[in-house]
């Protein structure tokens, strides 16, 4: 169980890695939209390859940063009935629906999206759209995605076995810490203060 709980931690590391940049994608995405924006209205030109990487970068982020969210704890729960029991029959109910709903559904979802992608790869398949992007890059999330949630769902697996056998504290008490939103509002402001500074040494 100690060599389980040390993959979960690099597991976990790499989901937190993961959450962290790739919020960045939101950002981008709003940014390209801003200036699509802008282009269309000034310009009276915009390009389907504007619209088509807003979504690609958004399912992107979407996509790799599911892992994150079910490491945090945000994916939406319906538990009207299960707060009201033990927090052992609780961590059952997880251990359940991580086997044989979060696992299957990981797993269907790779064992059907890996070709698609390799298809779309091989092909070089284009968007129907004119000036529209290439496909693949988006039909790799898929699998991409999917399997991060699959590791991370052993590694929520294997903390709650742990913490039934008395091994660790609950994986599911919530750890006062930054949010990615919050830490991607804290690179802004360091970014936009460190040009500041460089633009009053140039000054001087």
């Amino acid at each position: 169980m100690q060599a389980l709980l040390q993959c979960s931690r690099k597991i976990d590391w790499l989901s937190s890695q993961i959450g962290k940049y790739v919020i960045w994608l939101i950002l981008a995405s709003v940014v390209i939209s801003g200036v699509n924006a802008v282009v269309r209205k000034v310009l009276s030109t915009s390009s389907n390859a504007f619209l088509e990487v807003q979504w690609y970068l958004f399912s992107a982020s979407f996509l790799l940063a599911a892992g994150y969210t079910l490491l945090q704890g945000e994916h939406v729960k319906v538990d009207v009935i299960a707060s009201r029991l033990s927090r052992r029959t609780q961590i059952w109910i997880d251990i359940f629906g991580l086997i044989f709903f979060l696992a299957p559904m990981c797993l269907a979802v790779l064992w059907y999206g890996q070709p698609f992608f390799e298809n779309a790869y091989r092909s070089g398949e284009m968007s129907n759209n004119a000036g529209g992007l290439i496909r693949w890059p988006v039909y790799l999330m898929m699998p991409l995605g999917f399997g991060l949630l699959l590791l991370q769902g052993g590694s929520e697996l294997i903390k709650r076995i742990a913490f039934l056998q008395g091994l660790i504290e609950d994986p599911g008490a919530k750890k006062a810490q930054q949010t990615s939103e919050q830490a991607l509002a804290e690179s802004i402001r360091r970014l936009a203060e460190a040009g500041k500074g460089q633009r009053g040494s140039q000054s001087v």
